[in-house]
């Protein structure tokens, strides 16, 4: 908190901002937090960031995410990379072939949420054995 106006500033905030005050609330349908976990908050958004990412600088295409994205159906996969492109963080690439062949990569923009999808897979990772213990569950 600055002692000269009281407001709350954030490591790499600029002067005179207040970042607490301009965060959404949560539970307003305009809030940005809220509408990009709307669009992004499924499993299969989050392990196709992933696997694109890996993959990356290399395209993927459908049917090699469809094998690595074990228990996805077609249709939710076509879904889910259609909402990704349509919110440009996935590219599509269609090469003239017969049957098609579609290849799919992150954009830059689509590489810049992969740090928050691997911290929070990170915390999983880390978390869940204790989340999943029956003494913890039945509280």
């Amino acid at each position: 908190m600055s002692p000269e106006d009281g407001t709350l500033r954030s490591p790499g905030s600029p002067e005179g901002t207040d970042p607490l005050g301009s965060r959404g609330d949560l539970f307003d349908p305009a809030c940005p937090t809220r509408r990009l976990l709307d669009r992004i908050g499924s499993k299969w958004t989050a392990m196709i960031v992933i696997q694109l990412h890996d993959a990356s600088p290399e395209e993927l295409r459908f049917s090699e995410l469809k094998r690595r994205a074990a228990g996805v159906s077609q249709k939710m996969l076509a879904q889910t990379l259609r909402s990704l492109e349509q919110d440009t963080l996935v590219s599509r690439r269609v090469e003239a072939t017969t049957p098609p062949r579609v290849h799919y990569r992150l954009t830059e923009l689509g590489e810049s949420l992969y740090p928050p999808i691997a911290a929070l897979r990170e915390w999983a990772e880390s978390n869940m054995r204790t989340i999943d213990r029956p003494d913890v569950r039945d509280r």
